[in-house]
Order: structure tokens, then C-alpha cells, then sequence
């Protein structure tokens, strides 16, 4: 028997009232053609057949392969310290800090995240975390409106695809256009570095000549590239964003994970979300508050800076202790392991017969590899031998035939010499 909350006579007073006779009046709007015709609920079961259900279900999950999955997402290790203080029932119970005097040790928290952040990517402010990746970006861009008055939004073509479609979306009805040209409607230039196919860029021209034009330079980062790679501050950027996924949150399936987003002091105002200050009380006690922010950001839609209302703490959280256990050296000796493993793989890869590095410029620890044939037949048998090869461009890129042939690949600290040997020999016997 399937469990129903409301009663015959319940379900009736609710039509009543709101002047319909039966369920299905209620839903006539919707076109037949694309309504439901039956819902196929199973027969209610036990606790334990539930169980016994989803751990089938659950061993169906690959998780033995040798990943090499990029794309946005990386395979990084997780000390086992982050798991044990983010999942202190302090941090994992808490919710939102409006009342200073209940959340200090949340606020200090995200006011450490904070810190961290601007010094990875050396910019003067930060917030306190978003949604993802691609809703960071997004935000800049509305951020950049905001600040010049103008309306024009210019993104390369090197930005995360899946990124470019959120932006669009966010900015449905503005002009959006890949030509990277700054003009008198420009409102900002946007970049990503090193870029979706993995090339490292300098782009102090590009913000120089965005400066110029009298636009802003947004520039969304993978932040373990920080390690080695100039920041985004040493190329004058106005904004840095990016995901947080590296910094300590697992893959989990896809998701969840926090975006970041850092910017110049003069901008502040215009940032998005919430903003953790230190302050002193009365009696001279250090403590944490939310700032600049007026309280409309919450409950006053129209007026808000921005209808973010969730800012991913405990996963921002999870972020400052990863960065916290690592620490300056650590944080740099993470990135030169990405950067010196994905060398090695490159250099295997090009004594392969028909294969090329695609890439013309150096890169971190993401490629991408051109073949022979189809990159998406080639990846489905490296899976079918345990390898996740990487990421097939060709789906992303419709309207570039030579896409097809294009395998975007990621090396992290987990992949060993004779993983990637492997690679190199299963990529091989696969082509």
C-alpha cells in the first residue's frame, strides 16, 4: 500500500476552496501531449528491502577505474583531517549565521576562507562562497555591469563550455559575444587560465587593454594552478572566480562543491552574497558579523545586490581546512606534483604513433590529446579496460567537426607512474 498524506475529504476542502472539482482539472493547463499519463509507483517495501535495493543499486557504480577525468572536476586527495573537523557537529549542523552572537565560530570560519582565498589568488576581497564554478562566473558578469553602467559581456572561447551556457542563461536578453575586442559598450572580458583545453595564459595585455577600453577583466581560475602559476592580481584582473572542487571536496558523483569569488577593493559593493567582517565589542573582545550587506539581500529580492542564498559553507569550510593542513609549501608542492605528473603523461603520450598534444601553448595538468579516429570510441574502450581516459570533446563543440577527434585529459597527484604507463599503453591498443 503506497502512503498518502492527505485524505479523500482533505483533498476534496482543498479543490473546494480553490474552486476546482477533481485533480485532474487542476493540472489542465498542461498540454496533454506532455503530461503524465501514469505514474509507475511501486508497491511500498520493508526497511530492509530498501536497503538491500539501493546497495544493488550502488554496486553498480564504477569506482575501481583510473581516472583521468577533467573537464572542471579532479580526482585530488582529501586528508583524512578535513573529513574529521568539517563533520564536527558544530560546522555540520549549522546553518545560517544571521545572528552573530549564536555563529562566531562559523563566521570566523568563513571569514578564515575568506583570508585564504584572497591570498591564493591575490585579490583584496572576497565573500563568502557560492553555488559552483559556473554561478561565480555568472556573478562577475552581472558584478561588471553593475560597476561600469554598461551592458556588453565578452568571453573567450577557451571558457569551460558548461560555464558559458550558465552565463548566457544568467544574462538571457544581453549581448554576449566571443569577439574579445573591448569597445565603449564593453562591460567586461572574460578568461579562464590555464583554459578548458588546458593552455596557461598570460593575459596582462588582454587587462590592459580591457582597462583601456574602460572594462574589467574577469578571470575565472582553477585554483591549485595558484600554486605555481602567476595569480590573478600579478595580471591586473578586476575579478577572479572559479570552483572551490579542488580544494578538498570529493567528487562524490557529481557534486556538491562551492564557487569563489574574489575581486578588486573598489568592488566590493558589488559583490554578491555574503561578506564575514572582524570587529571588536564594547569591551574590545574580538568578533565576526556579516557586512556590507544590507538585509533586503535575504528578503527583499528587487533590492538585492543578487538572488544568491546559499554560499556552500561547510563545503567552503572544507576548503580552508584543506588549505590549512597544506599550507604555503604544501600548496606549492601540490601543484608542482599536478604540473610534473601531467609532463610525464604528455611525454608518453607523443611517442604514440598518430597521436598529438593538440595544446601549443604549456599547460598545468590538463590536456588535450588529438587522435587518429573518434575520440569518443577510443575513450568507451579505455573504460571498458578500467581506464576513464578523459573528457570527448566532439559533444561540446557540435559545430566543429575536428573537435571529434579531441580527448581532454587530466593528471592530479593520485595518478601514479604506473597508472599513467598504463594509459599510455591502453590508449595505444585502443586506437
Amino acid at each position: 500500500m503506497n502512503y498518502c498524506p492527505n485524505t479523500g475529504h482533505e483533498i476534496s476542502g482543498m479543490l473546494s476552496d480553490i474552486g476546482i472539482g477533481s485533480i485532474e482539472e487542476l493540472f489542465s493547463r498542461i498540454p496533454g501531449d506532455i503530461r503524465t499519463k501514469k505514474f509507475e509507483i511501486p508497491a511500498g517495501k520493508t526497511e530492509p528491502e530498501v536497503l538491500n535495493l539501493l546497495k544493488k543499486y550502488a554496486g553498480q557504480n564504477a569506482i575501481n577505474l583510473h581516472s583521468f577525468l577533467g573537464g572542471g572536476a579532479y580526482d585530488h586527495y582529501i586528508p583524512a583531517a578535513v573529513d574529521s573537523l568539517a563533520g564536527r557537529s558544530e560546522f555540520s549542523t549549522a546553518y545560517t549565521p544571521y545572528q552573530g552572537e549564536c555563529s562566531q565560530g562559523t563566521l570566523q570560519a568563513l571569514f578564515e576562507y575568506q583570508t585564504a582565498m584572497c591570498s591564493i589568488t591575490g585579490m583584496d576581497v572576497s565573500n563568502a562562497s557560492l553555488y559552483d564554478g559556473a554561478s561565480a562566473l555568472s556573478e562577475a558578469a552581472l558584478m561588471a555591469i553593475r560597476a561600469t553602467g554598461r551592458s556588453v559581456i565578452r568571453i573567450d572561447n577557451g571558457v569551460n563550455p558548461f560555464y558559458s551556457r550558465v552565463l548566457k542563461t544568467y544574462l538571457h536578453g544581453r549581448p554576449v559575444t566571443n569577439d574579445m575586442k573591448p569597445d565603449k559598450d564593453t562591460a567586461a572580458l572574460i578568461v579562464q587560465n590555464p583554459d578548458f583545453f588546458g593552455n596557461i595564459r598570460d593575459y596582462s595585455k588582454l587587462s590592459h587593454d580591457a582597462h583601456q577600453a574602460g572594462a574589467l577583466l574577469i578571470m575565472s581560475v582553477y585554483p591549485v594552478s595558484l600554486g605555481i602559476l602567476k595569480k590573478p592580481s600579478e595580471m591586473d584582473a578586476d575579478i577572479a572566480t572559479g570552483d572551490g572542487q579542488s580544494l578538498g571536496i570529493p567528487l562524490s558523483f557529481g557534486g556538491p562543491s562551492f564557487g569563489f569569488i574574489t575581486s578588486k577593493k573598489g568592488l566590493i559593493r558589488n559583490i554578491p552574497g555574503r561578506i564575514v567582517g572582524e570587529t571588536t565589542d564594547r569591551n574590545g573582545v574580538r568578533g565576526y558579523v556579516l557586512t556590507l550587506q544590507a538585509r533586503e539581500q535575504h528578503i527583499r529580492r528587487q533590492k538585492a545586490t543578487s538572488n544568491i542564498c546559499s554560499n556552500q559553507s561547510l563545503c567552503a569550510l572544507r576548503a580552508v581546512i584543506f588549505l590549512s593542513l597544506l599550507g604555503k609549501e604544501g600548496f606549492r608542492e601540490l601543484a608542482e606534483l599536478n604540473y610534473s605528473k601531467s609532463e610525464f603523461l604528455k611525454g608518453l603520450v607523443t611517442n604514440i604513433k598518430d597521436v598529438k598534444i593538440f595544446n601549443s601553448s604549456p599547460t598545468f595538468n590538463e590536456f588535450t590529446i588529438e587522435l587518429p579516429a573518434g575520440a569518443e570510441a577510443v575513450e568507451k574502450k579505455m573504460r571498458e579496460k578500467g581506464y576513464l581516459a578523459g573528457l570527448p570533446l566532439g559533444k561540446l563543440y557540435p559545430d566543429n567537426p575536428g573537435m571529434g577527434k579531441m580527448l581532454l585529459t587530466a593528471v592530479t597527484e593520485n595518478r601514479t607512474r604506473e597508472e599513467m604507463e598504463g594509459f599510455a599503453a591502453c590508449l595505444e591498443e585502443s586506437l
